[in-house]
């Protein structure tokens, strides 16, 4: 069975609190008529504090996105190697041992993807397959997950290396004002995170199975704007109250293979923002203490995209609390709006 190992994270050095965000919104923005709206909004995200590649003043600077292209580039080259090799050996393999990477990324663009570098860098093989997921944003941290434990149940033998590289505040765009756009100013993060899926032994969550749900016609309540300025993000204010139509779909995964949803023993879920998890307390019927994991990913690192629920599944692993044959939900929520589930039983490596 298909083991997800404990994830390896690193942020940048760069931090910006929740006051130096709050306060640069007033001296930036002192003349926009939902400034009191925007100010409490991002208040009540429950972040303390987000690491960026750069100095917030540089951040702040848009130099085209042809120089933001060259960050991303030369920034994810520079961390990643770092994150990919303690994962690995969380997970007590090798390059060679590795026949899939997973690379998720929704803040920048290669071609090839990053993944072709690792091949060459790293020492993996030149017949490792790979699988680059650009457009799922948020939600694609739980698609990497189910994707690599499709694999593994088509190939049973092999071992799937997943990669999260986020760098959101590269995607800043200081002509945006919509109150969504400000609001994400404020909650987005950078971070890298990456893990492991094996085939055979290993100590995390075995997978047992996955599923998917869009709720319909929603495809424009998170979106991106491909302009020549790049990427500008694009946020319906109804997002926050989508756990009300995804609640069923979870709980629909776990009745196909007869659990219940609100009856787990862990969760790791993206933390989008503080509604969506106490939205999904109150939907799934589990007290806030549920959702601890995602909870602190928010607080420390802000929203960091599809490595949220890396990060919070490492979170998991560092209490220590999971015991042989809890059982557990693992969801990344994102544009589509889509959201990717995964339910799986805790082991330890005999």
């Amino acid at each position: 069975m298909a083991v997800l190992c404990k994830p390896a994270i690193a942020v940048p050095d760069y931090v910006i609190t929740n006051e130096e965000t709050l306060e640069l919104a007033r001296r930036l923005h002192g003349d926009h008529r939902e400034l009191g709206l925007v100010l409490r909004l991002i208040e009540n995200t429950g972040v303390l504090k987000r690491h960026l590649v750069q100095p917030i003043d540089t951040v702040l600077k848009h130099p085209g996105l042809d120089a933001r292209s060259a960050i991303y580039e030369a920034e994810s080259k520079a961390r990643v190697p770092d994150v990919v090799r303690k994962a690995l050996d969380q997970a007590e393999l090798e390059p060679q041992e590795i026949d899939l990477i997973i690379y998720v990324s929704c803040t920048g663009f290669m071609m090839p993807s990053l993944t072709a570098w690792l091949i060459n860098k790293m020492g993996f093989r030149s017949e490792t397959r790979q699988m680059p997921i650009a457009q799922l944003g948020c939600a694609a941290g739980g698609a990497a997950v189910n994707r690599a434990h499709d694999y593994c149940t088509a190939y049973p033998d092999a071992n799937v290396l997943i990669v999260a590289c986020e760098f959101c505040s590269l995607c800043y765009q200081p002509t945006d004002l919509g109150v969504g756009s400000l609001l994400s100013n404020g909650l987005f993060g950078d971070g890298i995170a990456a893990a492991v899926v094996r085939g055979n032994g290993g100590t995390g969550v075995r997978l047992e199975r996955n599923g998917s749900y869009l709720i319909p016609h929603t495809e424009d309540w998170i979106s991106y704007a491909v302009r020549s300025t790049g990427f500008h993000f694009q946020l319906d204010k109804r997002v926050p109250g989508t756990m009300e139509p995804l609640t069923p779909a979870l709980r629909a995964v776990a009745e196909q293979h007869q659990w219940n949803a609100g009856k787990l023993d862990f969760y790791i879920v993206h933390a989008g923002g503080p509604r969506i998890l106490d939205d999904l307390c109150r939907f799934l019927e589990v007290p806030p203490d549920a959702f601890r994991f995602s909870r602190a990913t928010l607080t420390e690192y802000g929203n960091i995209a599809s490595a949220v629920v890396l990060d919070a599944l490492g979170r998991m692993f560092d209490e220590a609390s999971a015991l042989d044959g809890h059982r557990g939900l693992l969801a990344g929520f994102g544009p589509g709006i889509t959201a990717e589930i995964a339910l799986g039983t805790w082991t330890s490596e005999s």
